[in-house]
């Protein structure tokens, strides 16, 4: 499918015969079968992804740009034609703007030790969100520290877990120097207007980061539409494999940053004294990259693609309401967080008189993998003024029959305990 070609409509795909691509998902877990509901930790792999690494490791293996060798020249077109697809995926504007990273986590310490450390003087103001990842809240603290720059966050509304954005031009008003902001929510379930936000910054001259985790593989990403300068992304969270990442940076901003780390790759030149380097993308990718990485997430991109991210979207936002309003009927024994209407696909909750630790070990014993704990939002969680909460995070193969047995168990946790 080309990414001019309509996907196809929701109604005419058989979700449930999807889940026949994913081996993992046909297995029992203490003598129950497995409902898999913590999609927003890592997805599963389906067998496309799988069969990419398998043959790349048994065809192809060999280090990449500096052999002449065929395995090498091989692994060199394989990596990059991921690159290049990885541009097409995100509507960026070339693969150069496309950078390999471990994953979000490093993307976003990149531009703050790359980007940062150059631009981010004493004085100036780093806006955050009150929803953010750790991930995306620790690298702007270190370079706060660094820099003596001041740390703003931009608050959310309650429970309901919106950004309250009458303020934003306010807090955008007084020394911004970066905005860095998550798509979607991976406690809460929102889904925040970042081509607005990013928009609105820009106009200031703000530098703008999106932390897309949760929302590459869930939903259509064009980078030019939303705006931002720069835009980080895993593979393990869109059906490929772990370890691998994408930074997307506008190209005259990557220009003007100096290299992240440095070592073999990454150089023009290296003498005794100094070096010269590569430009971008290859001056931030120093070492032996992980080229199967790189090649599992191709696949990956492509199989999502053959779904069509539109219907995914969809799909997600169905089941998350499905979810909720089933938990709601459990009135007064739960308590929901992020939006009534509108949510991504996920759902975090409390039961009353249970920890969050105990309902995921009693799922576990019935077959249902939840999440439970801060989710590396701790400072959320002090907001929503408790420690942490359960979360049923899902993905195009999960079932409304999958959400029905997760209520049932809870159901069950809720009299075991006495809730």
């Amino acid at each position: 499918m080309s990414p001019t070609t309509p996907p196809p409509a929701s109604g005419t795909i058989d979700w449930s015969a999807l889940r026949a691509d994913f081996p993992i998902l046909h297995q029992q877990v203490h003598g129950q079968p497995l409902i898999y509901l913590d999609n927003a930790a890592t997805s599963q792999k389906p067998r496309a992804v799988l069969e990419a690494l398998r043959l790349y490791y048994e065809r192809d293996n060999a280090n990449v740009h500096r052999g002449i060798h065929e395995l090498s020249n091989r692994a060199t077109t394989a990596f990059e034609a991921a690159r290049t697809r990885a541009a097409q995926f995100i509507n960026a504007r070339s693969a150069d703007e496309i950078i390999f990273t471990r994953g979000t986590t490093e993307g976003i310490n990149l531009v703050a030790q790359a980007w940062g450390s150059k631009n981010v003087k004493a004085g100036d103001t780093i806006l955050l969100t009150e929803m953010e990842h750790h991930s995306n809240i620790v690298p702007w603290q270190l370079l706060a520290e660094r820099t003596g720059a001041k740390l703003a966050y931009l608050p959310i509304t309650g429970d309901i877990g919106l950004l309250d954005l009458a303020r934003l031009d306010e807090q955008l008003g007084s020394g911004v120097k970066l905005l860095a902001l998550t798509h979607i929510s991976n406690s809460l379930g929102t889904i925040n207007p970042v081509a607005d936000i990013c928009a609105r910054a820009r106009k200031r001259g703000i530098t703008t980061l999106v932390d897309a985790a949760q929302s590459a593989g869930h939903r259509p990403i064009d980078v030019q539409e939303i705006g931002c300068d720069f835009l980080a992304l895993s593979g393990h969270k869109m059906c490929g494999p772990t370890g691998i990442g994408i930074l997307y940076g506008r190209q005259e901003t990557l220009e003007t940053m100096p290299p992240y780390q440095g070592g073999g790759e990454m150089i023009l030149n290296v003498d005794f004294q100094r070096s010269t380097w590569k430009q971008p993308p290859h001056r931030f990718e120093a070492g032996t990259p992980d080229i199967s990485g790189a090649v599992g997430l191709h696949a990956a991109m492509d199989y999502l693609d053959q779904i069509g991210r539109h219907n995914i979207a969809r799909h997600d936002q169905e089941l998350g309401a499905y979810a909720y309003a089933a938990l709601s009927r459990l009135k007064d024994g739960i308590r929901l967080f992020g939006p009534h209407i509108g949510r991504a696909g996920l759902v975090s909750f409390l039961l009353k008189d249970v920890h969050a630790h105990d309902v995921v070990t009693v799922a576990d014993q019935r077959g249902v993998a939840l999440r439970g704990g801060h989710h590396c939002n701790q400072p959320l969680m002090r907001k929503l003024g408790v420690e942490s909460t359960a979360r049923a995070s899902f993905y195009f193969y999960n079932t409304t029959a999958e959400i029905d047995r997760f209520v049932e168990v809870l159901g069950e946790i809720q009299k075991f305990f006495g809730a």
